[in-house]
């Protein structure tokens, strides 16, 4: 007969483990754990402390209403702007977050307050010669659900494309077979790509569905079959979409709205 598991063996660090159960983020477990918000089998817990998976995690109400006031923010990022922190005399994207950029559109009742600033970080990349959907949250549960190990949210793109001199009508000239390899059965960078949704939107631009986010990814898989990009923009990430928000501008992630 094998031998039973050592206990030790079935245990999380219990700041994993509330990231797991989509409590928050593991640093932000940390924080709340070092303020004595949150207590484990009644216990107020401690740093570093490991639970089991039938471990009770109860979180005091001050580190939900701390959750609470906590934003995310959708941005129409232009081109010349880097996602996250500021590299070679390009500015990051959150400099764009501002009261005056506020989007007039947005439905949301909140309004800018400078401490939102604090903590926001980009929930994924978007390169500096691509434009659309970029999402910067301080909301360390939707971080991970965007771009966390396990996340598979897709994110959507609509790119322009030409194949060798060919600039117009460009689903004519290119083979069949080689969106098909778009589709599946590239490698970069060593590793197998996952399977992608591509697709023709007009003749001369294609629209995929990515569950992946590798560096310059699409730029990339379209170098190995030929296809320059001449302009690539994120439209949608999981369920939300860019719509109509201007370049530029940004609008908070609506109290109903679920990637």
């Amino acid at each position: 007969m094998p031998e039973p598991s050592s206990p030790a063996a079935s245990t999380t660090r219990l700041n994993k483990r509330m990231a797991e159960l989509g409590l928050c983020s593991r640093r932000e477990a940390d924080d709340w754990i070092a303020k004595g918000w949150v207590r484990v089998d009644g216990q107020t817990a401690v740093i570093g402390l490991q639970v089991g998976p039938a471990a009770r995690i109860e979180v005091d109400q001050e580190a939900k209403g701390q959750q609470q006031r906590q934003v995310t923010i959708l941005l129409h990022k232009p081109i010349g702007y880097v996602s996250g922190q500021a590299e070679d005399g390009h500015q990051p994207a959150v400099v764009l977050v501002q009261e005056r950029t506020h989007w007039k559109g947005d439905a949301s009742r909140l309004r800018f307050a400078p401490q939102q600033l604090r903590g926001l970080a980009p929930a994924g990349r978007l390169d500096i010669d691509s434009t659309g959907l970029l999402v910067l949250t301080q909301d360390g549960r939707i971080a991970r659900q965007l771009i966390g190990e396990d996340s598979g949210m897709e994110k959507e793109y609509l790119v322009r494309v030409a194949y060798g001199n060919v600039s117009a009508a460009v689903q004519q000239a290119f083979p069949a077979a080689e969106l098909a390899r778009l589709r599946h059965g590239l490698s970069l960078d060593g590793q197998p790509l996952k399977p992608a949704r591509v697709d023709w939107q007009n003749p001369e631009q294609l629209r995929f569905v990515l569950t992946e986010g590798k560096k310059r990814q699409i730029r990339r898989m379209c170098e190995l079959v030929g296809l320059k990009v001449v302009g690539l923009k994120r439209v949608r990430i999981g369920s939300v979409m860019l719509g109509a928000l201007p370049p530029g501008q940004w609008r908070y992630l609506a109290a109903g709205e679920r990637f």
